[in-house]
């Protein structure tokens, strides 16, 4: 019934103009609309059935209210629910839609998807990454509003929102101070990448605000893989003066520092705590025990970054007036407690 209701079917039944029916049903900024008229066009609308034409609408405003979440590989990653729930729930809660193209790292599939997007008429590009780093806008882009999703840019005029990882990792060695560990070891990453030189800046500020020296020798470099963690938890755990906490630049290394320790007649938390990142959850609460870990706020990420892109196509700009500066948002990324740390059992 709803494809053939008109607005002024709307307007007759609630006894008001087409006029007032717009206003209402558009939330027309600075309308003269009483909350009782308000409420007795919703209410006809609801009883017609009454649903607008987004075609229509998409003329008039020259928008389609359709954004594009462009990505790398992040479709395939544990996290990709996470961000792709929270754009998609940021976008429909005002009406948009989003929709989710995966290049796979392919620069050419990422032009054919580009020149689909540019047909298609999107009105502003969600770029994200599978993992946090700076990137290089496609200049094919140049002519759409973007946003950056858990990636950066030279390029400052692009607004960007990333995870705090220095942040993460001084939460994440905080909580093992916190529990009484003095000896802590950490296994990071190889690769050179934002996570990697931000977790272990935060490792060290957390060392120092406890009056911790560094050790750099409890600091060792392998792959971010469940393999890498158990070689660097072997490495740090066979020392005569072994840590007795350990951070894992991610989940995957805390599982591999769980067997190591397992191998080595170590319990967890008794013997040893430890403390991961990333909160990927099938492996998080599949250890035994649940693992300690920091977590990325990828919902967080995929909704600030649509209500920023809608903000800013939405933004009426007075003549005259310089758009203000895009916002670069460094998001909290926040502890989560399970059962991997106590306090040490030896000095």
């Amino acid at each position: 019934m709803g494809r053939n209701v008109s607005i002024r079917d709307v307007a007759s039944a609630a006894g008001v103009s087409v006029t007032t029916v717009s206003h209402v049903l558009n939330n027309t900024t600075g309308a003269r609309v009483s909350e009782v008229t308000r409420e007795r066009v919703t209410a006809a609308a609801a009883r017609l059935g009454y649903a607008p034409n987004k075609l229509a609408q998409g003329l008039r405003l020259q928008r389609t209210q359709i954004l594009a979440l462009l990505s790398d590989q992040i479709a395939t990653t544990p996290h990709a629910g996470r961000i792709m729930l929270g754009a998609q729930e940021a976008a429909s809660a005002k009406g948009w839609v989003v929709l989710l193209l995966n290049s796979g790292g392919d620069p050419d599939l990422e032009d054919r998807e580009i020149s689909a997007l540019l047909q298609h008429q999107v009105d502003g590009v969600l770029y994200a990454t599978m993992y946090h780093r700076q990137v290089t806008v496609p200049d094919r882009l140049a002519g759409l509003p973007v946003v950056l999703l858990d990636a950066s840019s030279t390029a400052t005029a692009y607004p960007s929102v990333v995870p705090d990882e220095v942040g993460g990792g001084r939460a994440a060695v905080q909580e093992l101070v916190a529990a009484g560990h003095r000896r802590i070891g950490f296994a990071t990453n190889i690769d050179d990448i934002p996570a990697t030189h931000g977790r272990l800046v935060g490792y060290r500020q957390a060392l120092t605000e406890a009056g911790i020296p560094f050790a750099p020798e409890l600091v060792v470099v392998e792959q971010s893989d469940t393999p890498g963690g158990y070689r660097a938890a072997m490495e740090l755990l066979r020392r005569p003066d072994r840590p007795t906490g350990l951070f894992c630049f991610n989940d995957r290394m805390a599982m591999g520092a769980y067997w190591a320790a397992h191998q080595l007649g170590l319990r967890i938390p008794d013997d040893l705590s430890v403390v991961g990142f990333d909160n990927q959850e099938l492996i998080a609460d599949g250890l035994f025990p649940p693992l300690t870990t920091v977590a990325l706020p990828h919902y967080e990420m995929g909704a600030w970054a649509v209500n920023t892109m809608i903000d800013r196509l939405s933004a009426v700009q007075p003549a005259g007036r310089r758009r203000r500066a895009p916002a670069h948002i460094t998001m909290e990324c926040p502890l989560v407690r399970r059962d991997s740390v106590a306090a040490p059992t030896i000095p």
